[in-house]
């Protein structure tokens, strides 16, 4: 049989491989930035958004994009949150 091409990879896609959409993703996130590697991912994420701010001439696009990264960071921090209590 041939290599699929192109999208048609994903036709056949395995259905254990989907997490289910009403699946708890807060474990998954807490597991993956437990280490000190994952601290230090958090750590520098949370220094290029939160720790960021941009001056009074910064223009409409480059605040709206430093906020959407700022979203979701804070989403990571608080879904890492969750998934770490018992």
């Amino acid at each position: 049989m041939a290599e699929p091409t192109g999208w048609d990879w994903l036709n056949g896609a395995a259905k254990a491989d989907v997490v289910p959409a009403t699946e708890d993703p807060a474990p998954a996130f807490a597991r993956c930035f437990a280490g000190p590697d994952g601290l230090r991912v958090l750590d520098t994420l949370k220094a290029m958004t939160l720790g960021r701010t941009l001056g009074p001439d910064a223009p409409d696009a480059a605040l709206r994009h430093l906020e959407g990264q700022r979203h979701l960071v804070a989403v990571i921090l608080a879904l890492t949150a969750r998934g770490q209590k018992p």
